[in-house]
């Protein structure tokens, strides 16, 4: 018998309650790193058994479905973090590299010919991501040949400063402070080269002070929604959205060198930021798909709620969230999370590919929130709270 999505929500909410509340929380819970391997290899597994992707020619969206689309992208991220702890690893490096070699470690081209977006895309950078991790483990060239050929391109023709959302030259929109800023991060960190921070700086800092709101201290996904407000008359601040700009702050930490002059201001952004989300934090451990009206849309959203236990994860592991408040809201983020996870490693309650809050259901789900869920569960693993 199918249960309806409003008594299964019932359900949902009562059994995380109930583990919160109880003194014997679920043994997976920050405390047993055998049983958060078994976990997050299964759904690994599970991702790898059901991965598929458009071709040229085919029906599906190069740009959101295509093998180095910024999807897969985050799926690949995830899965190389998680490759490096997990004791198969090398079956998925091996996987991760069959990606790497059927696309040749290049960068995507979609809009080449589309003058607006030319190959600035911050989206098309995500993969690099994954290439430049690779590159750390392998060390072989041609892993970042392309992404560094991308960049160097990007700074030789200073992209158009127009933040409209229309424009996709520069980061207008929220998301894209995940997708493209750690590669640059990271290439500095890669060759010694800081002209890629300084643009890295530059540009990011564009974003900050047109789509951050200082009151809030959130982000508009882009400038379409400073005028929109919820059914409840409050500002639209979408939970992936935020949660994305909370995961792409990790990504430039980790890449930052620890005496940059530049990790005061990312740092503090960061602080501030995760602050305000722990505070909109649901009772039952998710984050909902608006941040400010949440009875609109009360079923729980995974891709959110994971990026953010990243963020926070990452925040307690690094002294830059040291309230007990962080470590409660993680351990509530993740009991959730895990009880989306259905038996078989499927990761649900993922909202589909959007730019705004959207209605999601228990069997949806996708690539970029398993990619979220194992950069949350490998930072997770790394705590020492055990």
């Amino acid at each position: 018998m199918k249960i309806n999505t409003t008594v299964w929500l019932v359900i949902l909410n009562l059994f995380i309650t109930l583990c919160l509340e109880s003194k014997a929380q679920p043994s997976y819970v920050l405390t047993d790193r055998r049983a958060l391997q078994a976990t997050l290899d299964k759904v690994a597994d599970w991702q790898i058994n059901h991965f598929n992707y458009s071709k040229a020619g085919s029906a599906g969206h190069l740009h959101d479905a295509g093998i180095d689309a910024w999807t897969n992208a985050t799926l690949y991220l995830g899965m190389a973090e998680w490759s490096a702890i997990s004791d198969n690893g090398p079956k998925y490096y091996k996987w991760l590299n069959k990606i790497g070699d059927e696309n040749n470690w290049q960068i995507p081209d979609n809009f080449k010919n589309m003058p607006k977006y030319s190959l600035y895309h911050a989206d098309e950078l995500c993969i690099g991501q994954f290439y430049l991790n690779m590159y750390s483990v392998f060390r072989k060239k041609k892993m970042m040949e392309a992404t560094l050929k991308r960049a160097d391109w990007i700074m030789a023709n200073p992209p158009s400063e127009d933040m409209k959302n229309t424009s996709k030259q520069t980061w207008t929109w929220c998301d894209a402070l995940f997708m493209a800023p750690p590669v640059y991060a990271n290439l500095a960190k890669l060759t010694g080269d800081n002209r890629y921070l300084q643009f890295m700086d530059q540009q990011f800092k564009l974003t900050y002070d047109y789509l951050y709101d200082k009151e809030y201290k959130l982000f508009f996904r882009d400038d379409r929604f400073f005028d929109k407000t919820e059914v409840n008359g409050q500002k639209v601040f979408w939970g992936r959205g935020n949660g994305w700009v909370a995961a792409g702050l990790v990504n430039i930490l980790k890449a930052l060198p620890e005496d940059s002059p530049l990790r005061p201001f990312y740092e503090n952004l960061f602080s501030e930021l995760v602050d305000s989300l722990v505070n909109l934090q649901s009772d039952n451990g998710f984050w909902h798909a608006s941040l400010l009206d949440p009875d609109q849309y009360p079923s729980p959203e995974t891709s959110a709620t994971a990026l953010i236990a990243y963020a926070l994860a990452y925040g307690i592991n690094n002294d830059l969230l040291s309230n007990g408040k962080y470590t409660m809201a993680l351990k509530k983020a993740w009991i959730a999370l895990d009880s989306a996870i259905g038996s078989d490693g499927k990761l649900g309650w993922v909202q589909p590919i959007g730019a705004d809050p959207k209605k999601v259901t228990e069997d949806m789900t996708a690539v970029y929130g398993v990619g979220a869920l194992l950069m949350a569960g490998a930072e997770i693993y790394k705590m020492d709270v055990y």
